[in-house]
């Protein structure tokens, strides 16, 4: 039986999946993603993703934040560049892990 394609998304959305997330980017590159979290604010929903493999411009311990938006009536991964709402993401993300008894420092 074939396996089912998940999109990035659907990976994303599927609480029991932990598989890694295959991206490309602007030179259509495959690149490889951890799932850290999803974080809802204000009626969108962020991706936290770390890079699987080392990528120039970003630090080992540094994760991406992400956006499903429409465009074109598709879902899509957009990149968050506007570094108020990274910032937001991540105070939810420790408050998230907080409420769960994680120690967060």
């Amino acid at each position: 039986m074939a396996e089912e394609f998940l999109s990035p998304i659907d990976m994303l959305l599927d609480e029991n999946n932990t598989d890694n997330i295959k991206l490309y980017n602007e030179q259509n590159e495959e690149v490889e993603f951890e799932q850290i979290a999803l974080v809802p604010i204000n009626e969108k929903t962020y991706a936290i993703l770390k890079p699987a493999k080392s990528m120039e411009g970003i630090a080992d311990d540094e994760a991406l934040v992400f956006v499903i938006d429409e465009i074109d009536d598709e879902e899509c991964l957009v990149i968050v560049d506007d570094d108020q709402i990274v910032d937001q993401v991540f105070d939810e993300y420790y408050k998230m892990l907080k409420e769960e008894g994680v120690d967060v420092e």
